[in-house]
């Protein structure tokens, strides 16, 4: 082989090579392309998850803001009970003493 088909045998291959290349990126490129409505698409849901996260936020403020008021209102409620209960407590030892002065006396 001399040294022109040598070089017109390399310039064949480099130029296979690289038509090959190009032909392997543009179907890269095909296959890979995102759409202007997929994108829209995403942007959308993108939205809707962050409106959606501040939903669940404020949700759990709301839950939390409510379960201390509930918590409160209990402890109140209780205490009242047992404000009740000894004041119910002390009637009957009253009722039960004067129940015995008067049987007794």
């Amino acid at each position: 082989m001399n040294r022109t088909e040598f070089i017109l045998t390399t310039a064949i291959i480099l130029f296979v090579a690289f038509a090959l290349g190009w032909f392997a990126n543009w179907l890269v490129h095909r296959f890979t392309r995102v759409r202007q409505s997929d994108v829209a698409d995403l942007d959308r849901m993108s939205q809707e998850l962050h409106e959606a996260e501040e939903t669940r936020d404020q949700a759990i403020t709301y839950l939390q803001q409510r379960e201390a008021e509930l918590s409160n209102q209990l402890a109140q409620t209780e205490a009242e009970l047992r404000a009740a209960m000894d004041g119910l407590r002390d009637a009957r030892q009253e009722n039960e003493a004067l129940r015995n002065q008067v049987v007794g006396g």
